[in-house]
Formats: C-alpha cells, sequence, structure tokens
C-alpha cells in the first residue's frame, strides 16, 4: 500500500518541522503582548448583609 510507505512523508514532516522550530518560532516568541499582565491587586469589596423585612 503506498500510503503506508513512509519514504517521501517522512522527510517532508521533519523539514516543515525544522522550519516552524527554526524560523518561525523565534519570530513568534519575539512578539510582546497586547494585554500584559498586571501585578496590581484588586481592591476586596465590603458587602454588608442585608436586613430581611420578616427577621
Amino acid at each position: 500500500m503506498p500510503q503506508l510507505n513512509p519514504n517521501p512523508w517522512f522527510l517532508i514532516m521533519l523539514a516543515s518541522w525544522l522550519t516552524f522550530l527554526l524560523m518561525m518560532q523565534p519570530k513568534l516568541l519575539s512578539l510582546t503582548s497586547t494585554n500584559p499582565p498586571s501585578t496590581k491587586t484588586n481592591p476586596t469589596n465590603k458587602t454588608t448583609s442585608w436586613t430581611w423585612p420578616w427577621t
């Protein structure tokens, strides 16, 4: 069966992964995030309990 022969397809897959790892990944990792995480803590809101009329 020709689809079980990995001879030409393995080299194509290996070349595409090497292209991704060596060329594309450093370009993608050098991009800065549009919304960087902040270290500011959110203030906690003080909530008051509800006064129920039937208690």
